[in-house]
């Protein structure tokens, strides 16, 4: 597949997630031009690294089909959040705040882990899952982490 049929498959599948460029961009570690001439085709080469990152970030095989994984997403960030806290932050109630945007009492210390350590590409598929469960735009859910990020001072530049 060439880099052009990529690009296109990248608009889409971020658009789905409720992504915008610059969200991408940061959590890749690119520019957002370069990500806005990948979509658009015009960008000449990304190399294999940074083009492997980004389409893994949007859950997308080399081919930029969707690459089969196990929906889990929720489930996966929940753990992650939980693993220093004798009360675990389970999928559902991560993903009702998700949606919502209110944190649970007393989950604040789980969510500043899942902002600030949690791997991207498990976040990505948090908010899409939670997204489906839902029935909210991906799109709130990521103002709803950007705002998150902001209240618990998150180091991690993606969220700023």
């Amino acid at each position: 597949m060439r880099l052009a049929e990529i690009g296109k498959s990248v608009r889409a599948r971020r658009e789905a997630l409720g992504l915008s460029q610059e969200q991408l961009a940061k959590f890749a570690g690119l520019s957002r031009a370069t990500i806005n001439q990948l979509e658009n085709g015009t960008l000449k080469d990304l190399g294999v690294a940074k083009l492997v990152n980004v389409l893994g970030l949007l859950g997308l095989g080399l081919d930029a089909r969707r690459a089969p994984t196990p929906v889990r997403g929720l489930r996966m960030a929940s753990r992650v959040a939980s693993v220093s806290y004798k009360k675990p932050l389970d999928a559902k109630s991560l993903a009702q705040a998700l949606a919502s945007g209110e944190i649970p009492a007393g989950m604040e210390p789980h969510l500043t882990i899942l902002l600030d350590e949690a791997p991207l590409q498990i976040v990505v598929r948090a908010v899409e899952e939670a997204a489906r469960q839902e029935h909210v735009p991906a799109k709130r859910i990521w103002q709803n982490l950007a705002r998150w990020a902001s209240e618990l001072q998150s180091p991690r530049r993606v969220w700023t």
